[in-house]
């Protein structure tokens, strides 16, 4: 219902905003000064070690200068027990001592009705829960089961099943008394525009959507037919639902926030279950569509910097600029986001079978920042030769980073941008500026054009990444995920230990960037040393006795899936020992390049002259053919049929 500003008002200046947040909060007693109407506390939105929460009575607000929330009474508790907007008003008119305003008929009426509508929802999902354990569930069930969602979390998350029948769902409905007319507002029937209305969503694994409050307002469906052609179904929009503005998971989300950390945003149910399953529950999802302003808002009030995640191949970048775009005229002091992009070929489902939950929070160690992203899509496959090219760069940028609403924020952005252009296309231009001179171009005997006076800079700036060098970038594997090459070799060598005496020099010296397979590795030698590796159970046996089972199960799932046949337990010891001698070639060579290459970088960076960048350029072109070289290899076991051995 409505309420009148002066009735607000009165009971928000009865009710100090301290007595109301002071029934969830422990106030701190070294800032707190409760004379002045000041108070300090660990903030109960995310969850910390030094409080940073603040309230003032005089102002009737409060405000986390650390996750960025911030309201007055009645935001409090909606935010944080849950409440619609009247029961807030109507708890603060209590504690007031003040009585509610007569009820307007047609707003009450229609609250009845919603209330009615979340009671067949509820109806809805215990009928789908029920199905679920049914003879008719047990496809359903097996699907669960192979996507690897324990009994347990099934539960949790109220997963169920919609039986192949046009009416099963609404004879159901109407032996408990609901009417056409409901079972039509819940969007649980299809009636346009046909005779008969009939279940929507049929033959499919439901995942009920909640609200902030946690009642079910729709539903997503997942087709267990391939002849079905929408493989993904939602809920119509309805009296309660609507799609743009709600995010899967958020209540449970924004509860476990309150341990620590910050919202993560991926892009499906399945993902936010898995990750949920593996010990990470502070997710939500965008149901089925690209982020919406209002999601984004919704992120924002939970936490000040979320992070999203997309898959690591080329949609996924795509949806990420997208994202971008729509968060920087939004940006503003305590609100921005953090991008992430999973390795190519993997979403988060698939990252925490293979690898654990380690290997997605080490992706989100690795998110980049809001202008990273900007500035990634303008520079990545662009060609910056010419003067005209390079202030269109400028130019675009200028135009985006306008757009920032916040004036302050606004300002930094146009300065990082200034600077990266100045960086990106070298400091020359600066002192051409400022010394009215010119860098001159020159032909030695037998080299290419060179610039002079801190061309290596100027150089720089006419080549951009590539997209597909970018998107590397972003979803850079770093000493968290199990690198597949190393994890082929330690596999190879437990497998088939002679593969270590005849190459112990090299496996001695072995240079692995990954913990667990260095830990591996130093078992191997250890076991070589007391004689125990002379068959690959008494490796296994070594292995178990120094507790990294867990870690071999997880190098040896990684070489499966990724169906490096040659190195798992079956593989002939000939066909095992040539792939070894390759990977281990590969390998060394990699690893000599990368230091070089990170040398190389250092000298530029240091000295930016043209020996050094040719130097650079030289060493990135080998780089760039160990890994060419390496793809073709690795390619053949497959596209020849001998990776189907496994």
């Amino acid at each position: 219902m409505r309420f009148s500003d002066g009735f607000l008002s009165e009971i928000r200046d009865r009710v100090p905003i301290s007595a109301v947040i002071g029934q969830r909060v422990t106030w701190d007693r070294k800032k707190t000064n409760t004379q002045k109407g000041d108070f300090w506390a660990c903030c109960p939105f995310h969850g910390e070690k030094s409080p940073s929460f603040h309230c003032e009575d005089r102002k009737g607000r409060y405000h986390c200068f650390g996750c960025g929330v911030t309201g007055d009474h009645f935001r409090f508790l909606t935010e944080m027990d849950g409440l619609s907007f009247p029961e807030a008003v109507e708890r603060i008119a209590e504690m007031a001592g003040v009585p509610m305003p007569a009820r307007d008929a047609q707003e009450e009426r229609r609250e009845r009705e919603r209330a009615s509508l979340h009671d067949v929802m509820e109806l809805a999902t215990k009928f789908f829960e029920d199905r679920l354990q049914t003879s008719d569930g047990a496809r359903a069930r097996a699907y669960l089961r192979d996507r690897g969602l324990s009994q347990v979390t099934q539960q949790q998350f109220r997963l169920g099943f919609a039986p192949d029948s046009r009416n099963a769902l609404k004879e159901f409905l109407a032996s408990k008394g609901i009417e056409k007319a409901q079972m039509e507002a819940c969007g649980l029937t299809v009636f346009e525009d046909v005779p008969v209305s009939y279940d929507r969503f049929r033959d499919r694994i439901m995942f009920p959507i909640p609200d902030s409050r946690g009642r079910i307002i729709a539903f997503g469906g997942r087709a267990m037919s391939a002849e079905i052609s929408a493989k993904y179904l939602n809920s119509p929009e309805t009296e309660l639902f609507h799609k743009g503005n709600v995010l899967y998971n958020f209540a449970r989300a924004r509860k476990a926030l309150q341990k620590g950390g910050t919202v993560i945003a991926v892009e499906g149910y399945m993902d936010v279950i898995a990750l949920a399953q593996a010990g990470i529950e502070n997710v939500v999802a965008p149901l089925g569509t690209a982020l919406t302003e209002n999601q984004l808002g919704l992120l924002w009030r939970m936490s000040g910097e979320p992070v999203l995640c997309f898959d690591g191949d080329k949609a996924g970048l795509k949806a990420a600029y997208r994202a971008a775009d729509l968060a920087l005229p939004l940006v503003a002091p305590g609100n921005t986001a953090r991008f992430a992009l999973l390795p190519e070929g993997k979403d988060p489902d698939d990252l925490v079978k293979a690898e654990g939950p380690e290997a997605f929070r080490t992706v989100l160690n690795a998110a980049r920042p809001l202008s990273d992203m900007i500035w990634m899509r303008e520079t990545s496959g662009g060609v910056f030769d010419t003067p005209e090219r390079r202030a269109e760069l400028e130019k675009t940028l200028r135009e985006l980073t306008g757009r920032i609403k916040d004036e302050s924020v606004r300002y930094h952005y146009q300065q990082e941008m200034r600077e990266r252009v100045l960086n990106f296309f070298g400091s020359q231009r600066g002192r051409q500026q400022g010394q009215g001179g010119r860098g001159s171009f020159s032909k030695g005997s037998g080299e290419r054009g060179q610039w002079k006076k801190g061309g290596a800079g100027a150089a720089a700036g006419r080549l951009a990444v590539s997209e597909s060098l970018a998107r590397s970038a972003l979803v850079k594997r770093t000493a968290g995920i199990m690198p597949l090459r190393e994890a082929a070799l330690v596999v190879a060598l437990v497998n088939h230990p002679a593969l270590i005496d005849e190459n112990f020099e090299h496996v001695e010296r072995l240079d692995l960037s990954h913990g667990e397979l260095k830990q591996l590795h130093s078992v191997l030698i250890d076991a070589m040393a007391h004689g125990e590796a002379n068959t690959r159970e008494a490796v296994v046996a070594a292995i178990e006795r120094a507790s990294c089972a867990e870690m071999w199960g997880r190098a040896v799932m990684l070489a499966r899936r990724a169906r490096q046949w040659t190195a798992l337990e079956d593989a002939a010891i000939e066909d095992a020992r040539d792939a070894f001698a390759q990977a281990l070639h590969l390998h060394r060579s990699a690893r000599t390049l990368h230091k070089e290459l990170k040398q190389a970088e250092a000298a530029l960076a240091t000295d930016p002259t043209d020996e050094n960048y040719r130097h650079l350029v030289e060493v990135q072109a080998q780089f760039h053919d160990v890994q060419a070289t390496e793809a073709l290899i690795e390619g053949f076991g497959v596209s020849s049929g001998r990776g189907g051995r496994n």
